[in-house]
């Protein structure tokens, strides 16, 4: 794949259009489940990725549909940066049968290898041992596919972390390691989990390119990302990259956040990365006010409409309890 950019590095005017698309469709998405959340339209466990959105529009523009993703439980920001369609999402958030594991993984464990989307993980650091495993496979396989696996700050302080990055570095596998740093790992500070300032300082360690990145800054994500992605498609290894973000909303929905400072929180918001995106294409002259106003206005509508099907969609029967769990053997 090659990335759309300008002679300057900088992507091109319809890739940043797409990359607003993206961290749109990713905060209405977020907005409209919390709500139905609130008000009691449907159930379900969610952890927001609100505030993260310029993350997943880095992804989306600089991994092909043959790459791989491996993300968490905090990723629907990535599953529609990959490409998964909502209706898949949100009817597996919703345990519906049109949800891309039936209906039948959760909120936690959604997954679409059709566009590249391999795993979506409720244990901490668990992908990254995975993302190792798969870009293993593109080598073996030699093909020129690329791997990236978002965590985390809390995923770092895990042996599953050093372990994979260990391995990808020693066996420079077409690896992208993405951390987004939102300053918290559940409930507490990184602050107070680390004793380095920047977790991108930890590729030292293992000899590998290291980055500390404004993961709120879009165009500083692409220029990171796809400087990544071309390194570790020419067979340069894996590269640790830590985009620096926040969080608008606790570690889950319903979260109080009482650990949070309100300040902070404030400082936060008053920063968010899709207004600030879309001032300045429109300043740039990438978009006017009006188109801005249309793109956002269509991605709740896909949202909409995608609602109404999967709502319309019964749950998992109970037939299906154990398909996909037990192997089917000849004669049995």
């Amino acid at each position: 794949m090659n990335i759309p950019a300008t002679e300057s590095g900088a992507p091109t005017e319809a890739v940043q259009r797409r990359m607003f698309e993206i961290m749109t469709l990713a905060k209405a998405c977020d907005e409209r489940l919390r709500k139905g959340i609130s008000t009691g339209e449907f159930l379900t466990v969610y952890w927001p990725s609100r505030g993260q959105e310029a993350i997943c529009a880095g992804l989306g523009v600089c991994l092909g549909r043959h790459d791989r993703l491996v993300t968490t439980y905090r990723g629907l920001h990535d599953q529609i940066g990959k490409g998964v369609p909502l209706i898949e999402i949100l009817g597996e958030m919703l345990g519906r049968q049109v949800g891309a594991c039936g209906g039948k993984g959760g909120t936690m464990h959604i997954a679409d290898p059709g566009v590249g989307l391999m795993l979506s993980t409720g244990i901490v650091g668990a992908g990254i041992p995975v993302a190792v495993g798969l870009a293993l496979a593109a080598r073996a396989q030699k093909t020129d596919r690329v791997v990236a696996v978002s965590f985390g700050d809390g995923a770092t302080n895990t042996g599953s972390f050093h372990e994979a990055a260990n391995l990808a570095a020693t066996w420079q596998l077409p690896m992208i390691l993405v951390c987004q740093n939102n300053g918290y790992a559940e409930m507490t500070p990184t602050v107070d989990t680390m004793h380095v300032e920047h977790i991108a300082d930890r590729a030292a360690a293992y000899n590998m390119p290291g980055e500390t990145i404004d993961g709120n800054d879009p165009l500083e994500v692409y220029r990171s990302f796809s400087a990544a992605v071309s390194r570790a498609r020419a067979g340069g290894g894996p590269t640790l990259i830590e985009c620096v973000t926040y969080r608008f909303f606790g570690h889950f929905f319903g979260d109080q956040m009482a650990y949070i400072p309100p300040e902070e929180l404030e400082a936060a918001k008053a920063a968010d990365p899709v207004p600030r995106f879309a001032d300045r294409l429109v300043e740039d002259g990438v978009l006017t006010r009006e188109q801005v106003t249309e793109i956002e206005e269509d991605g709740r509508r896909q949202i909409e409409d995608a609602l109404v099907e999967v709502l319309a969609s019964p749950p998992p029967t109970l037939d299906e309890l154990d398909r996909d769990v037990y192997a089917a053997t000849k004669g049995r």
